[in-house]
C-alpha cells in the first residue's frame, strides 16, 4: 500500500504548515513511542497517515483503519503532504495509475449507507467474499430483476469487480469493502432471497476468523426471508464439518447437502481444486419462518463528553471483558492541550470494531464515522462514554 521513506526531519515544524495546508488538519503523538499521526482531508474524506520514525529515516504511510477505498487518494494526500512540508524522498510506491478502476460513486456503498438506503429492486441477494466476482457478475447478469450485494475486504478485489460493474454496464450490483459479520445486520430483517458463501478461507489454526458461526448463522435466518437460503460452497473437509456442526446446533433446521455438484460458473480456486481432484461440498441452509423487524434507534453519538486534563492518565491500556463484548484501548495520541485520539477496539470478541475516537475541550466524535449499528456495538458504545466522561475515570 502506499507510502514514502523519507529523511528523518523534526516533525514539530509540521505545527506551523497546518494553518497554511490545503489538506492538513492536526499532528497527534503518540503517548507511548515516537510515532505520530496526521489528520487529513482530500477529496471530501477524512483520514489519517501515520509517521513511523527509524534511525536514519522516517516512514510516512496510510493508517489502516481509517484509510479510504480510494488508493490514488492516499497517493495524492502522501505527495501532498511531502511537498507542503518539503520532505526528502528516499523511496515510495505513490506513482497514480489513471487506468485502475474507477471507484463508481453508483456501485459501490459504504456501510454507514445502509443506515437509510433505498432498495432499487424487490429482490435482494448477498454474496461474501465474492474474490475474483465471477460467480457474483454471473448471478446479476442472469438474475437481472434481483440486486447482488457483493461484500468483500480485499481491496483490490472489489476494485476490479467496480471495473468489470462499468465495462459491462451491469446495473444490479452493490459493491461493499466491509466485513460481511458485521454488514448483515444492518440489512431489514426478510429481504433476502440468497446469501452465497463460496470457498471461504478456512481459518483452521484460528477458527474465531470464520464467516460461518452461530451469530452468522442467526443473522442470515432473519434477513432471508421465508424459502431464502443460505449457501456454504467449500473444498475444505474441516469447514465442511464444522458448518455442519454449527447449523445443527440450533433447535430447528432445514439443511440439504450435496457433493461434487458442478456449477454453471466456476470460480478460479474452483477450477484450482478441480484439477487436484479435490472433493467440492455445497451445504443449503432454508429459512422456514419470517423475523421480527430490525430494531432500529441506536445512538452513537458522544453528547456532552468531552476531553478534560489529563483524561489519558485515567483510561487503562488492558482489554476490560464485559457480558457479551469488551473494550480495549489499544493506543493514544496527544494533540496539543485539549485533544486527544484514541484508537480502540470493542463490540463482539469473533468480530470487533476497530475505531479512532477523537476528543477535544468542545467534543468527542469516531473518526472517520461511528461504528455499524449492531446491538453489542451499541452495549460497547454505552460503556465507552461511561469510561470517558468524569465518572467513569479511575484516577477520580
Amino acid at each position: 500500500m502506499p507510502h514514502l521513506k523519507v529523511t528523518s526531519f523534526d516533525t514539530q515544524m509540521i505545527d506551523n504548515a497546518i494553518p497554511q495546508s490545503d489538506i492538513l488538519t492536526f499532528r497527534a503523538t503518540s503517548l507511548t513511542s515516537d510515532d505520530e499521526i496526521l489528520g487529513v482531508e482530500l477529496g471530501g474524506e477524512e483520514f489519517l497517515l501515520q509517521i513511523k520514525p527509524d534511525v536514519n529515516d522516517t516512514l510516512v504511510k496510510y493508517d489502516k483503519v481509517t484509510r479510504p477505498l480510494k488508493v490514488n487518494l492516499l497517493k495524492e494526500a502522501l505527495d501532498k503532504v511531502s511537498k507542503e512540508l518539503k520532505l526528502e524522498v528516499q523511496s515510495s510506491n505513490i506513482t497514480i495509475h489513471n487506468t485502475k478502476a474507477a471507484l463508481s460513486s453508483e456501485y459501490f456503498k459504504k456501510i454507514e449507507d445502509f443506515e437509510n438506503i433505498t432498495y432499487p429492486k424487490e429482490k435482494i441477494s448477498v454474496e461474501v467474499g465474492f474474490g475474483s466476482g465471477r460467480h457474483l457478475l454471473y448471478q446479476a447478469e442472469k438474475n437481472p430483476d434481483t440486486l447482488f450485494i457483493g461484500l468483500e475486504i480485499h481491496t483490490p478485489s472489489a476494485q476490479q469487480v467496480l471495473k468489470q460493474i462499468e465495462l459491462n454496464s451491469i446495473e444490479n450490483i452493490w459493491v461493499v469493502n466491509y466485513d460481511a459479520r458485521l454488514f448483515l445486520e444492518m440489512l431489514p430483517s426478510n429481504v433476502c432471497e440468497q446469501i452465497f458463501v463460496h470457498f471461504p478461507v478456512p481459518w483452521d489454526k484460528k477458527p474465531h476468523r470464520r464467516v460461518i458461526s452461530p451469530s452468522f448463522l442467526d443473522e442470515s435466518m432473519r434477513v432471508l426471508r421465508e424459502g431464502g437460503r443460505l449457501e456454504l460452497r467449500t473444498d475444505s473437509d474441516n469447514y465442511y464439518w464444522y458448518a455442519l456442526e454449527t447449523f445443527f446446533s440450533v433447535p430447528k433446521t432445514q439443511v440439504e447437502i450435496r457433493k461434487n455438484e458442478a456449477l454453471e460458473v466456476t470460480s478460479k480456486y474452483e477450477a484450482r481444486w478441480l484439477r487436484q481432484e479435490k472433493d467440492i461440498y455445497d451445504v443449503y441452509v432454508k429459512c422456514q419462518e419470517n423475523s421480527e423487524p430490525r430494531k432500529l434507534g441506536m445512538d452513537f453519538n458522544f453528547n456532552d463528553v468531552k476531553y478534560t486534563n489529563d483524561l489519558e492518565k485515567g483510561l487503562t491500556k488492558k482489554p476490560m471483558i464485559f457480558d457479551g463484548y469488551f473494550v480495549h484501548f489499544e493506543r493514544m495520541y496527544k494533540s496539543g492541550e485539549g485533544k486527544l485520539l484514541i484508537k480502540c477496539a470493542f463490540g463482539s470478541f469473533d468480530r470487533p470494531e476497530h475505531k479512532y475516537i477523537l476528543l477535544t475541550n468542545e467534543s468527542c466524535r469516531y473518526f472517520v464515522s461511528p461504528p455499524v449499528k449492531t446491538q453489542v456495538n451499541y452495549e460497547a458504545h454505552k460503556k465507552l462514554m461511561e469510561l470517558l466522561s468524569i465518572e467513569g475515570r479511575t484516577d477520580v
